[in-house]
């Protein structure tokens, strides 16, 4: 496919609530325009699955992980587009696309309506400045209503939308649409509704379809002053004078065109590829900026020119049958195969080797690319957000918005034989995917794998077992808990042991005492030792006793903090005396004391912070109060209510699940650490006990 002209480019994404039909509705579009021959299901009884769920994950679980690019033209539209998954746990993906597309379809449910994905992604386009059409799907399904999904982009996204096109029928009597600019019924005949038959609009419906077109009449009167003096002349608004407001009024992201169909059914597709062209953005309409790194970060504005100096953003990174692929979308100037590209985040020079256009997993080799195109190159290695330029200037974009991780899981290879395998597959994934993180607990010796949810990292566990054949074996992080003393407490502790030869003698006393809540450090060493009872060689081996011992406490072998250990009382022997005596000397001090000194255990206690719709407050207090958690504040903003509170860390595995349960998919929550706090009593007996347990399972 050449390059087409620049105003005859559409960037799009499909974007919805998880179920909503996007996937479906890519399928028909490939189809119309003649991508595809045949048209299969997400859950088809092929088994061959969707075009553009091609991981075997997807077409197993019918849903889509990963985002898809694809493009295909229609009428003299060239539609570059890139479907992304619905679940929540994903979002990285919608993210990483909505930040180089221009427009987007807004998939939503005729009977569900906005949904709390709906949401989410609504506001992720908004934070993107992307101009969207909503389409309204599942026309077919009983319980269809577009005119109160319309209703509820107004009610819950605060959105000014309006229906462009009526429903013919509805339900089992879907028929076919009505299109209100035109003023002309549409009916989609054939196998797979390839033939579109366009006739008056039937009797019973015009009434109907007046009244919603001097709405839209009505509406499209604040974007353009044409439309409202034929208006308020009463005169006719002709469709072409229309269709040029609309486009204006969703460029501004003040309006919503509102479509209705059933991807499915076959009905209505053509109509919405119509409305790509007529209403959503080329590249050279949106505004792109980069910041100028030779000169303090200077806001650039990009040109969608292809005359112009290179600059592309690399957003999404995948580990190929041939290496890296990088997707690309280019912003400025163009590219050729064998070009040499310079990454501003680092300065390397990389030469691409190979240049694809991607259909789902097919690759379409091209020998070049220009501004507004989204590409894949093979060689290029990056990572995700990193700016490309030709090394005329020093260029970078904004990279996208990355989410706090919520859910942590401990991993690890089943068999030492996968661990060259489970080590790749961790540096893959991470690389690929940005809330994807791995670290490793130095005190539990665990890998731990952190994500958006407990669905997101099961993925990956599924992902690890299929693509690296590596079987792993999962569980809880370990919390890091802390010890503590409460008490001052006055000990004396003599070390002597003898036998043939030199022996080992050491005698200190002093004061152990809790150090201050406010202190910097977690252990202080006073030294009071006057006159000479300990020889100054022998003070430092006392002080790494001590901190040797407190590295594990007697509890349940967490480390302990808030520690200080005063001596200032203490003999010695002229012979038997040495460094290893007073160390074992120290140790054995506090061992012996321990007890006396009041310990306690210290627990990670987490900053959180919720957000749920009004109606569902109540449950979303009750979760966080039955997880020994402590309301701090609560308020609500726009029909949502946020909850600030302190709970401790070893309650919130699961939380993600639960709350998503407790709110119908609509909460959400950040988290961080706040402080280190007792534990109740009864917990730490629970605690210490578990440790005696398992210490003597492990002497056995």
């Amino acid at each position: 496919m050449a390059s087409a002209a620049m105003e005859k480019v559409r960037n799009i994404g499909i974007s919805a609530h998880i179920d909503s039909g996007k996937t479906t509705l890519t399928e028909r579009i490939l189809f119309y325009t003649n991508k595809i021959h045949k048209i299969e299901e997400v859950r088809g009884k092929s088994g061959v699955g969707a075009t553009m769920d091609f991981m075997d994950l997807e077409r197993e679980k019918g849903i889509t992980i990963q985002s898809a690019a694809t493009y295909c033209e229609w009428k003299d539209t060239v539609i570059n587009i890139i479907d992304t998954p619905g679940h929540v746990d994903f979002t990285i993906e919608v993210e990483r696309a909505l930040r180089v597309l221009d427009g987007a379809i807004l998939v939503l449910c005729s009977v569900s309506g906005v949904q709390s994905q709906s949401i989410t992604v609504d506001r992720q386009m908004t934070r993107y400045h992307v101009p969207r059409i909503a389409f309204v799907n599942k026309m077919d399904r009983a319980g269809a209503d577009p005119i109160r999904v319309m209703h509820q982009l107004r009610d819950k996204l605060g959105h000014n939308a309006h229906m462009i096109a009526l429903p013919i029928g509805a339900e089992d009597q879907f028929k076919g649409i009505v299109d209100l600019v035109e003023m002309k019924a549409y009916y989609f005949d054939g196998d797979n509704g390839e033939n579109i038959r366009i006739e008056e609009i039937p009797a019973d419906l015009l009434e109907s379809a007046k009244e919603r077109r001097a709405e839209l009449v009505a509406a499209m009167g604040d974007f353009d002053d044409e439309v409202i003096s034929l208006f308020l002349e009463d005169k006719p608004v002709p469709a072409d004078l229309l269709r040029r407001a609309i486009r204006k009024a969703t460029l501004s992201l003040k309006f919503i065109p509102v479509m209705c169909g059933s991807a499915y059914k076959n009905k209505g597709v053509q109509v919405l590829l119509d409305a790509v062209g007529h209403y959503l953005p080329n590249p050279a309409e949106v505004e792109n900026k980069a910041l100028d790194q030779d000169n303090n970060e200077a806001e650039v504005i990009l040109e969608s020119n292809p005359e112009k100096s290179f600059v592309g953003l690399a957003f999404k990174l995948e580990d190929g049958r041939f290496g890296q692929l990088t997707y690309m979308r280019i912003y400025q100037g163009k590219v050729s195969k064998g070009d040499f590209i310079v990454n501003s985040s680092n300065g390397k020079k990389v030469k691409i080797p190979r240049l694809v256009r991607m259909h789902a997993d097919e690759m379409h080799d091209i020998e070049v690319a220009q501004a507004g195109d989204i590409v894949a190159m093979f060689g290029v290695e990056c990572a995700s957000g990193d700016t490309f330029t030709d090394g005329e200037n020093r260029l970078t974009m904004t990279s996208m918005h990355v989410f706090n991780v919520v859910i942590s899981l401990a991993v690890a290879p089943k068999d030492k034989a996968g661990q060259s395998n489970f080590s790749k597959a961790l540096n893959r994934f991470t690389k690929e995917d940005p809330t994807f993180r791995v670290h490793r607990d130095e005190e539990s010796a665990q890998t731990i794998i952190s994500g958006m949810g407990e669905l997101h990292l099961e993925i990956y566990i599924e992902r690890m077992k299929r693509e690296y054949a590596c079987e792993v074996i999962s569980g809880k992080p370990q919390v890091a808990y802390r010890e503590a003393i409460t008490k001052q407490t006055d000990f004396m502790y003599q070390h002597k042991k003898q036998t043939g030869g030199s022996g080992q003698y050491a005698k200190i006393a002093g004061t152990f005492e809790p150090l201050p809540a406010d202190a910097v450090q977690n252990y202080e060493f006073v030294d009071e030792i006057v006159g000479g009872k300990i020889p100054r060689e022998f003070i430092p081996s006392c002080d790494k006793g001590f901190q040797e011992q407190l590295k594990k406490g007697l509890l349940i072998g967490a480390p302990v903090v808030g520690f200080r250990a005063i001596i200032n009382d203490g003999a010695y022997h002229d012979v038997d005396s040495s460094d290893m005596a007073f160390r074992i000397c120290a140790m054995t001090a506090i061992r012996e004391f321990y007890n006396a000194c009041g310990p306690i255990i210290l627990e990670p206690i987490m900053r959180l912070q919720t957000q749920a719709p009004e109606e569902f407050q109540g449950a979303t207090v009750g979760q966080i109060n039955q997880r020994r958690g402590v309301i701090v504040s609560t308020g609500t903003s726009n029909k949502y209510a946020q909850i600030d509170a302190e709970v401790p860390l070893s309650e919130m595995f699961g939380y993600s699940t639960d709350l998503r349960s407790a709110t119908q998919g609509k909460g959400e929550f950040q988290m961080e650490f706040l402080k280190y706090a007792p534990v109740p009593r009864n917990v730490q007996d629970v605690l210490v006990k578990q440790y005696q347990e398992k210490r003597a399972a492990e002497n056995k």
